[in-house]
């Protein structure tokens, strides 16, 4: 007989809106549209808000308290992490702790491409005693391809308990064409050219290299604007850059979106520009191809085709890659590759009711906990 699957996921989570974060939200409204329990600990930005559909969480007592007190309630932790981050690290060992101390082995995701800060253990050797723990602790490890897979099993994790799951999955693509805020639709009407990008403004993204490339860009042609999406929080210093450099009319930050909101604005430009490295494919990337959109983004390995890459941080690069969507843009449009974009997201949820996919799926009414 079928029981009622619990899921205490532990994330960041929007607002601001984000990858992983994104993920985590389907994923919460797929089982709830199915009758099973999903509970969010949110750790990201907003971890402070109330009211919201998710925990919030106020310090690391808070957090070691609500994980401990969801567990006692049957819940299943899935922890979410990557290489990037020492107080993820903190949060999924307490986590883990806290689920094995309560007799249940958990299951944590881990995010993003091959290459991070503290990932694979070429990286940081120091810490391979760390992630020897993390990848051990759980029952089962998700991770976006096979490629991370390979890395998980360099620090002697058997490889059946490695799911790869690709992390982009067709509800990304459920949005309703909303009516635009007005300093977002009259930036499309003053320019034919609107080149979209959704950065955080840390170092990781390279938003000062990305405003004086489009800098020479506007230099050449004044029919161009630069639309930045995402979290305008610790933005000061990039838009004193951006008055320096006199581009004020020609770059609008218009802060962190809402799904349909960030989906439209996307449809409507020109092109999309990522700037990060340690991205992996990258959930915005595979939006826009899906979209029609062409896509100019840094040289990281795992772009999917047609996207066209620039080597990180070369300006020069940058914008010659920039300039030549725009100059042939109908044929550069054409020859866009739309990506083959499966419901990956009951995927996961086999992975945390530990059963088989075909088990648990809605048509089949077999929801196994």
């Amino acid at each position: 007989m079928s029981r009622t699957i619990k899921v205490l996921e532990i994330s960041s989570y929007p607002p601001p809106r984000a990858g992983w974060g994104m993920r985590v939200y389907f994923l919460k409204r797929e089982l709830e549209r199915h009758g099973h329990v999903c509970a969010v600990l949110n750790t990201g930005k907003s971890r402070k808000l109330r009211g919201r559909d998710f925990v919030p969480v106020f310090n690391g007592f808070d957090f070691v308290w609500k994980v401990f007190w969801y567990r006692l309630r049957g819940y299943v932790v899935h922890q979410h992490l990557n290489g990037d981050s020492p107080k993820g690290f903190i949060l999924t060992c307490l986590s883990l702790l806290v689920s094995l101390m309560t007799f249940s082995r958990p299951v944590i995701t881990f995010h993003a491409g091959p290459v991070q800060k503290y990932f694979p253990q070429s990286q940081a050797p120091r810490l391979t005693w760390l992630y020897k723990f993390i990848f051990t602790a759980p029952r089962h490890i998700i991770c976006n391809s096979d490629v991370v897979k390979r890395a998980i099993m360099g620090y002697g994790v058997p490889g059946e308990k490695i799911v790869p799951i690709q992390a982009f999955s067709k509800q990304y693509l459920q949005f309703e064409e909303v009516e635009l805020a007005e300093p977002v639709a009259s930036f499309f009407r003053r320019f034919e050219n609107v080149i979209c990008s959704y950065v955080f403004f840390r170092p990781e993204f390279f938003i000062e290299e990305m405003i004086r490339a489009f800098a020479r860009l506007v230099a050449e042609r004044k029919d161009v604007g630069l639309m930045i999406l995402g979290s305008d929080m610790q933005s000061e210093p990039i838009r004193r850059l951006i008055h320096e450099l006199n581009l004020d009319e020609h770059v609008l930050i218009a802060g962190d979106q809402d799904h349909d909101a960030f989906l439209t604005i996307l449809s409507r430009s020109k092109l999309y520009l990522r700037t990060p490295v340690k991205d992996g494919v990258s959930s915005s990337v595979l939006e826009a191809l899906a979209l029609g959109i062409p896509v100019v983004a840094s040289e990281n390995g795992t772009r999917p085709a047609s996207v066209l890459t620039y080597e990180n941080q070369n300006l020069d690069d940058m914008v010659q890659k920039l300039k030549y969507v725009l100059d042939h843009y109908p044929q550069v449009k054409a020859s866009v590759v739309k990506p083959d974009i499966p419901d990956t997201i009951w995927d996961e949820i086999a992975v945390l009711a530990d059963a088989p996919v075909e088990r648990i799926k809605p048509q089949q009414h077999r929801l196994a906990a």
